[in-house]
């Protein structure tokens, strides 16, 4: 069991970036780590990963620093990332095309394993070798892969339905890239991916400094 019950989200997202660093350290060949070279490679300060290291257990050799193989590994562990988990996407239109076309979910451990669309003509085609599949057919394919998370690439004004089919079939986690806010059970893990939000951060953050040169 981790040290303490409730995890800052902001570690949980500095864990997988510190992953993605000691994939590239561990490709140039290099055996151990220190967290101020953690810290250089991925901008934030040597305290700050012990700090987020820390949350689940020791890691590491005082002086001598971390071994990349197993501290990737581990980290890959607490993020239930050392198991594939088979997924479902709605949404055959450009933004799921370009979804089940990005590798880096397979990288890491998301297979894509079902696509589900309402347009009839799409039905029964292909995406990246994945089949498109009527939504009526949602729940069987779910007891089919075992898939537990659902991705809604649908307009907004479908994504609230797609929900909660998803939710019917069986699937314990959603991440949804419609502009929408959604209403779903306590117990199903929601993520809201709003591109729009992101980049009105990033105008902000622009504006932001230039009012201050």
């Amino acid at each position: 069991m981790f040290k303490t019950l409730k995890i800052p989200e902001a570690t949980i997202i500095r864990l997988s970036v510190y992953s993605r660093f000691l994939t590239q350290v561990d490709r140039r060949g290099v055996v151990t780590i220190s967290s101020g070279e953690i810290a250089e490679g991925v901008g934030v300060s040597p305290a700050q990963v012990r700090k987020d290291l820390a949350y689940f257990g020791e890691f590491g050799t005082r002086g001598v620093g971390y071994n990349v193989k197993d501290l990737h590994r581990h980290i890959m562990k607490i993020l239930g990332l050392n198991n594939s988990w088979p997924v479902i996407m709605v949404g055959a239109g450009n933004l799921g095309t370009a979804l089940c076309m990005y590798g880096g979910f397979r990288e890491r451990g998301f297979r894509v394993v079902g696509i589900f669309d309402s347009d009839p003509h799409k039905i029964g085609y292909k995406l990246n070798g994945i089949e498109i599949y009527p939504l009526n057919e949602m729940v069987e394919v779910v007891n089919q892969t075992g898939a537990a998370i659902g991705i809604i690439a649908v307009p907004a004004d479908g994504a609230q339905e797609v929900a909660n089919l998803l939710v019917e079939a069986g699937v314990k986690a959603i991440l949804n890239f419609a502009p929408r806010v959604l209403s779903v059970p306590e117990e199903i893990e929601l993520r809201n991916v709003d591109l729009s939000v992101n980049l009105e951060i990033l105008t902000f953050n622009l504006g932001f400094r230039r009012s201050r040169d």
